[in-house]
């Protein structure tokens, strides 16, 4: 054989062995990923876990993918991408292979609309009309249909008419609100002063890798999973005010440099 044994295995008289304590981890990753269908999620879940690679370090998630496509975990072997019965024994079933297997069929646009309905509310607790009354997502369905909107409190207590803004399209108002953040992660004088934050804290960090850190984020916003999507706009927005004139967005001062380190530690340049 030679190499490192697949994570979950060790090997014995050239033979790989099942490793019961991390293929319990190995199962859970399967068993998770199907509930949740998003590599960047479960890869911070396993970063929370403590878990770490055979050499010890942090799993990311590429890791992660070639683990899930890793068909060694099915009892197979590969040879010149040929899959054959393996001597070793199986730690995921091919039943969990196959459901793991449709999902990752589906692009990762695809698979985060697809759950955006699922957890739809992208500024619960974030949104407030102009008599302070807070917002909540709400929704109604026509048909096969679903509408979806943002209702203040104040009409829902009091009845329609009792507040100028009453309810907001949710997709309308979200769209506008991913919109300004994007064009804050494009602003030259933005992307500085995140730097120069982030220098503060860790040191050895240059301005390119904060430009780039943040730049990243605005092409991939979309395949994003409506979770990870909600935790972003949580992490870097206080407060959003809706008037008649429009939208007031108040952003967390710490919250873009906090962002900024989470995405130059998943580029590989965790600071010192």
């Amino acid at each position: 054989m030679g190499g490192v044994p697949p994570w979950g295995y060790r090997v014995e008289n050239r033979k790989l062995v099942i490793d019961e304590a991390r293929a319990e981890h190995v199962r859970w990753i399967f068993a998770r990923f199907l509930e949740i269908g998003s590599g960047t999620e479960l890869a911070r879940e396993v970063e929370k876990r403590g878990l770490r690679t055979p050499r010890g370090n942090r799993i990311d998630k590429k890791f992660l993918y070639r683990m899930l496509n890793n068909r060694a975990y099915i009892g197979e072997a590969v040879h010149k991408g040929q899959s054959y019965p393996g001597e070793h024994d199986a730690i995921i079933d091919r039943a969990t292979w196959d459901r793991v297997h449709a999902i990752l069929k589906e692009s990762p646009r695809k698979r985060a609309a697809r759950t955006r309905a699922e957890t739809p509310a992208l500024l619960k607790g974030l949104l407030y009309g102009p008599d302070g009354a807070a917002f909540s997502p709400s929704h109604t369905r026509k048909g096969d249909k679903l509408y979806r909107y943002y209702v203040s409190q104040t009409v829902l207590k009091h009845g329609a008419g009792t507040c100028p803004v009453g309810r907001a399209p949710a997709g309308e108002i979200e769209a506008a609100v991913i919109d300004q953040l994007r064009a804050v992660f494009r602003q030259p004088e933005i992307v500085v002063a995140t730097w120069k934050a982030v220098k503060a804290q860790d040191g050895d960090i240059t301005e390119i890798d904060a430009r780039t850190a943040l730049q990243q984020l605005d092409p991939l916003w979309d395949e994003l999973f409506p979770a990870e999507q909600a935790r972003i706009v949580a992490l870097l927005v206080e407060r959003i005010d809706i008037g008649t004139a429009g939208l007031d967005i108040r952003l967390r001062v710490d919250g873009l440099t906090s962002l900024a380190r989470e995405l130059m530690v998943d580029n590989g340049k965790e600071a010192a």
